[in-house]
């Protein structure tokens, strides 16, 4: 594979073979050294038909299904472009909600532990179980596949602000419940308001460092401030929906005239029949997984109004597994394109129109968790950013689970945790020891190689002090 420096924190893969555009990675040479088989997926997702500008890659990247993690490709419709569920991810709408309370550190530390032992049992988490939300019927699921958050808020769990610092304001349009098949509605019907397992996680941080105060108090942040940050999605019903409509569009696919590379890069035509389809069930999905974080945003907030007699407020809730239909200049001309976000973070410039009114002079907060027992970090989009305004969702996996279970047990990080001043309260210790540090790259290296490709602005830094484990 061809790959240069074009400039610091960029690298280029030249087109060769079936590529229609270059592969662009923005990574410090340490981090590109990680991402190994990534890069040919990188390359992959560049023989795309309809793609514009370049198949491009975070600094977070890794090895996904079909799409690396850390994956960012825009196709043109009226060029055939394509959409491919392997460039959302199996977790439609995973994202992060990040609140801020009206404490600080001092006022919170007399009662961590109250608040932990109170949030053990309010958060339902791990592997297919439970949820805060027993819905009474179909029709509660459906309002909750179209209304997303809204729907959520309008019956009584949460505020405005809740949806004025959601994306898209708490809904995607569009949402087809009527694509969504019966066996996602099945595992999605009882999983509303349920952190799951693997990677997510709700964690207690201060703020530990404000790098742009102006940004940080148009945000609602303040140095020492605690804060939530929920890392959540769509559960069972987002994977089967992304499992179905692969199968869907890998059958059809020689009626298209397509062929690609991988077949995990399975896809349709944005305006075709399965195109528009998967676009309506991913949209029933991402409000789904607006919804669901809504749900447990709630529970969190009664126990720390309970306890702590603290108030949270949203400070931004955004997704890092979506396609959106939107508008960016190629080649001198605006154009729609469906922009596959993989692992990756819209972060709109100030101005943007999507921005709610309070933050269009500062751009969108952007949400990046670290590795666990490590710091977080909120950014913001920036002016003339490349990427289709997109930059990095994480820290970046290193390890597989197994590898990582293997190399410490869960009560030892346990320890090391609590010795460092973090209460932890996993689901399981199998669970706890595959998310260690060692599993993941240096999220300060990721943001650092974010910032200096001109992708984001840092604006703080979050210390964990308690971490809820699915």
């Amino acid at each position: 594979m061809d790959i240069a420096e074009e400039a610091p924190y960029r690298f280029k893969i030249e087109p060769s073979g079936a590529m229609r555009v270059p592969g662009v990675v923005f990574a410090s040479r340490e981090l590109l050294r990680s991402a190994g088989q990534a890069l040919d997926q990188v390359a992959n997702v560049a023989t795309l038909p309809g793609v514009v500008g370049a198949s491009y890659a975070m600094p977070d990247i890794h090895w996904g299904y079909g799409f690396a993690i850390g994956g960012v490709a825009a196709t043109d419709p009226r060029e055939g472009g394509v959409v491919s569920p392997g460039g959302v991810g199996f977790d439609i709408s995973c994202g992060v909600r990040l609140l801020a309370a009206d404490l600080d550190f001092s006022g919170l530390e007399p009662v961590l532990e109250r608040v932990m032992d109170g949030l053990d049992p309010a958060i339902p988490r791990g592997m297919g179980r439970g949820a805060v939300r027993r819905l009474s019927g179909s029709e509660e699921l459906t309002g909750i596949l179209t209304g997303g958050s809204r729907y959520v808020v309008e019956r009584g769990h949460g505020d405005e602000r809740d949806l004025l610092r959601c994306e898209d304001s708490g809904a995607v349009a569009d949402a087809d419940p009527g694509q969504v098949g019966r066996r996602a509605l099945e595992r999605g019907g009882r999983q509303v308001g349920s952190l799951g397992s693997g990677n997510h996680f709700l964690e207690l941080q201060r703020v530990a460092e404000v790098y742009d105060p102006e940004v940080a108090e148009a945000f609602g942040l303040s140095l020492d401030q605690i804060c939530v940050m929920i890392h959540c999605g769509s559960r069972g019903l987002g994977h089967q929906i992304c499992t179905d409509h692969v199968r869907a569009m890998e059958r059809r696919m020689p009626a298209h005239g397509i062929q690609v590379p991988d077949r995990q890069l399975a896809c349709a035509p944005v305006e075709s029949d399965e195109g528009r389809a998967y676009l309506g069930a991913m949209a029933a999905a991402a409000n789904y997984g607006r919804a669901n974080r809504q749900y447990l945003a709630q529970a969190v907030r009664e126990v720390f109004k309970r306890i702590a007699g603290a108030r949270l407020d949203l400070v931004y809730d955004v997704s890092h597994n979506l396609a959106k239909l939107e508008e960016h200049p190629v080649d001198g001309e605006r154009r729609l394109l469906c922009v596959h976000r993989k692992g990756a973070t819209r972060a709109l410039p100030p101005g943007h129109p999507d921005l709610p009114a309070d933050l269009g002079a500062v751009g969108q907060p952007v949400l990046i968790p670290g590795r666990m027992g490590t710091s977080s970090y909120v950014l913001v989009g920036v002016p003339g950013a490349p990427a289709f305004a997109s930059t990095c969702h994480g820290a970046g996996r290193v390890q597989s689970r197994h590898k990582a279970a293997r190399g410490v047990s869960g009560k030892r990080l346990r320890a090391t945790m609590e010795a460092d001043g973090i209460a932890v309260r996993p689901s399981s210790w199998r669970g706890l020891a595959e998310e260690g540090p060692a599993a993941y790259k240096d999220v300060s290296a990721v943001v650092e190689a974010s910032e200096g490709a001109g992708l984001c602005r840092k604006v703080a830094r979050l210390a964990p002090v308690g971490v809820v484990k699915g």
